[in-house]
């Protein structure tokens, strides 16, 4: 663990690996860096796992502004700090917006962009079309499943505030969150341990969207999407895709919102061969 202090702000970071830097920027907003540890990445990459401002031992924000361009920024300063011209940008989720920001406000920070299940916009819509599919995800699973009963349940009880009940209802979210929970379960035993997340309560809303500026984006772009995400799904992968010039789009078939754990070969794959190309 290291860290450096940015306007008065502490931003904490993780260095594991060797090869072309790659910053890594989890989701959430609030969720820890851990579940995005990618040791066969690290094989090959120097990954630079950030644990962004408001989340683990990084600083909240005194402002509540946790906007992308606040996040982009942060990361920029990480950038700069370890002394790299240019870095790989691998976001995941919440993470993949702060990397579409990075690399409308950064690119001349960029070697290339990875998008990973993720899109272009923030808000309203994004929870609308998520229960969509969690009601589908329901209505798919035998009827008085528990397992159906229990995310939906879980979704409509997290209000997002409580530390303590939003992690619980995040657990009991994670069955939709993946092609097929209950064959990968007991293969992702320790990763499930390393779950967690914090909560700033001062944190204010933060409504983005970039679908109209997809076309400014002018570094390499890699688009990676698991055909069975329920949040960031394929629909929005391929908005990115047809969006941003000359990106590359790789959908994983068996996998949802978890790609490196569920098809971690194929997920390693599309990334070294895009951090080579």
């Amino acid at each position: 663990m290291a860290h450096l202090i940015v306007d008065g702000v502490k931003v904490t970071y993780h260095v594991a690996g060797s090869g072309p830097v790659c910053l890594a920027h989890p989701g959430g907003p609030g969720i820890h860096y851990d579940y995005l540890r990618m040791p066969r990445l690290e094989e090959h990459l120097t990954m630079v796992y950030i644990e962004p401002v408001g989340t683990g031992a990084s600083d909240l924000l005194p402002d509540g502004d946790y906007s992308m361009e606040k996040y982009a920024y942060y990361a920029d300063q990480l950038a700069r700090h370890l002394g790299e011209e240019k870095v790989f940008f691998l976001g995941h989720s919440h993470g993949g917006f702060v990397a579409l920001q990075f690399a409308l406000d950064h690119p001349e920070r960029l070697r290339g962009v990875i998008v990973y299940d993720a899109m272009a916009f923030n808000g309203p819509e994004l929870g609308e079309e998520a229960y969509r599919q969690v009601e589908a995800y329901a209505a798919r699973r035998p009827a008085g499943d528990p397992l159906a009963e229990q995310v939906v349940q879980a979704w409509k009880e997290d209000s997002g505030v409580d530390k303590v009940a939003h992690l619980d209802s995040l657990r009991r979210l994670l069955p939709v969150y993946f092609r097929d929970f209950e064959e990968i379960e007991p293969r992702i035993a320790d990763w499930l341990a390393t779950v967690d997340l914090t909560i700033d309560p001062n944190r204010q809303p933060s409504l983005w969207d970039v679908r109209d500026r997809l076309a400014d984006i002018g570094v390499p772009a890699l688009v990676l999407v698991g055909a069975h995400d329920f949040i960031c799904g394929e629909k929005w992968a391929r908005q990115l895709h047809d969006g941003i010039p000359g990106s590359e789009l790789v959908v994983l078939p068996a996998s949802g919102h978890f790609g490196h754990l569920e098809e971690p070969e194929a997920f390693v794959g599309a990334v070294l061969r895009f951090a080579t190309s």
